[in-house]
């Protein structure tokens, strides 16, 4: 466990407020305030777990204990590549992210509906620009580092170099990334695939947390910290200069009967 201290640069380094912090652990803003400024002094492990959990990336996320003997033989974690990604049976999910494999658990109707609405609003907005970029929704693989050791399923992405895309994936850095956050992926997200997505060249990063009703933006051109939007908010997308914007208004009002029926 990280002290206090380690966890206040941390939010120094990542340029995160403290409520966008809360809202990415969860974590009532009051209490982040009380345990950062030092007003409680014995916070309780749950809560610095939780903080800890938002703030650094845990290698161990998600990563897929076991795997069928087929195609992966006697490798250990850490050294699978493509040629192991290959021969998973086509109803088994992973992704491969530096040589491990994470489990990639059924998607949520809430996040079904939201790819599907951000698909949609990309691809008209693309569409009626007669543009060159091209949106395309999980899952397709990405083959973000060029490499054998990385291949991603990003949930919604938009390339605007077309001689990245071939038949078999999309082989190269996209240039704009929409993950939607579950419990099983939220860590990966926030965390693991922020770190490659700006170390490949991603120019724009966006993470959704339906839960939360909140969607934290990475411009990583422009500006290196990240901007916090909530689903009332209409965000420019940053690759377009920002012609293109999303209402997530209209995000909230497809998926709220989804949480009125909890």
């Amino acid at each position: 466990m990280r002290t206090i201290t380690e966890m206040k640069e941390r939010v120094r380094e990542l340029g995160y407020s403290y409520a966008m912090l809360s809202k990415l652990s969860g974590v009532p803003l009051g209490t982040v305030q009380k345990i950062f400024g030092g007003v409680t002094a014995s916070p309780r492990y749950d809560t610095l777990r939780a903080l800890e959990d938002a703030l650094y990336p845990h290698i161990n996320c998600g990563i897929a204990e076991s795997l069928p003997s087929w195609g992966t033989g006697e490798k250990q974690p850490g050294s699978y590549t493509l040629e192991d990604y290959y021969r998973l049976p086509d109803d088994q999910r992973v992704e491969l992210i530096d040589g491990y494999f994470y489990d990639m658990s059924a998607p949520s109707t809430a996040h079904q509906i939201i790819c599907g609405h951000l698909y949609a609003r990309l691809l008209a907005y693309v569409s009626s620009k007669k543009g060159a970029c091209l949106p395309l929704l999980s899952p397709v693989d990405v083959q973000l580092d060029c490499d054998d050791r990385t291949m991603i399923q990003p949930d919604v992405l938009v390339v605007c170099d077309l001689g990245k895309v071939i038949n078999r994936c999309v082989y190269g850095a996209p240039d704009f990334v929409i993950e939607i956050l579950s419990p099983s992926t939220r860590k990966k997200d926030l965390t693991l695939k922020l770190n490659k997505y700006i170390n490949a060249g991603v120019r724009e990063y966006w993470l959704i947390d339906p839960q939360h009703r909140s969607v934290l933006v990475y411009d990583f051109i422009a500006d290196p910290w990240p901007t916090l939007y909530g689903f009332d908010a209409k965000i420019p997308v940053a690759i377009w200069g920002g012609d293109c914007v999303i209402d997530f208004q209209e995000v909230d009002d497809a998926i709220r009967f989804l949480y009125e029926k909890e």
